[in-house]
């Protein structure tokens, strides 16, 4: 994938959340942000995921913009996949249930082959044991797993992970990882925003550090990681990474 983002502003009431930011990426798998709490990281993603609209500015992914009106934004929303830090399973449904309900509901199959879609990818991920269960008997890792299983089996073209380990343990944050490796692994596209820095470095093609609404610093793991001189970035690693 390919990103280009220009002059995106988004505020909410008074408050300026996303500063004109601009951000051009090369032909990439995967694009992890980082950054200080409240600098505009989760918000940026809800618009690159088509969940929110900015007042300002624009995005393309592979040189196709993003629309921006209702009916166009619920059909690129099909497209792609999210996850967010409270999983947002539906607490009376099985994990499989889970699965099946989108690719039913809102992308049309049979539910014999919405079935048959999710059976591999249960299995790939050692998840099919905990199929007939409810979310309140899945560890947190397991659910935020079904979660990410959940974006995955509609078969996106990319996945949004908006900080998907914030909410677990370390165990299971390792787990959770694992999988979003395995899925690198995989050739899935995906933008991941995550406090985890030592797996950013190992997974991310470029990282962007999102600061007061705008990108600060912006290139490979290696370059960022290494060898960025931008002062606030710099202190930041060094907090976080000590």
């Amino acid at each position: 994938m390919k990103l280009d983002v220009t002059n995106l502003t988004q505020r909410f009431d008074a408050t300026t959340v996303l500063d004109r930011l601009a951000l051009a990426t090369g032909e990439i798998q995967a694009l992890v942000l980082v950054g200080p709490s409240g600098g505009g990281k989760s918000t940026l993603l809800r618009i690159l995921a088509g969940l929110d609209v900015p007042v300002a500015g624009s995005v393309a992914f592979d040189g196709s913009p993003l629309p921006r009106d209702e009916e166009s934004l619920r059909r690129y929303r099909k497209t792609v996949g999210t996850v967010f830090q409270a999983y947002n399973l539906f607490p009376h449904l099985s994990a499989l249930d889970n699965l099946l309900l989108p690719l039913v509901r809102v992308h049309g199959l049979s539910h014999a082959a919405a079935v048959a879609r999710v059976r591999e990818p249960l299995e790939r991920f050692q998840l099919m044991a905990h199929a007939h269960k409810r979310p309140a008997e899945l560890s947190g890792g397991q659910k935020q797993r079904i979660a990410i299983l959940r974006a995955l089996v509609v078969q996106p073209r990319r996945l949004f992970l908006d900080e998907p380990t914030s909410a677990l343990d370390p165990e299971m944050t390792a787990e959770v990882l694992e999988m979003i490796g395995e899925l690198k692994a995989l050739g899935t596209q995906f933008v991941l925003v995550t406090h985890e820095m030592g797996f950013a470095k190992r997974v991310a093609d470029e990282v962007a550090f999102i600061g007061d609404g705008r990108v600060l610093a912006h290139g490979t793991a290696d370059e960022m990681f290494n060898r960025c001189d931008e002062p606030r970035v710099r202190g930041f690693f060094a907090r976080i990474l000590a």
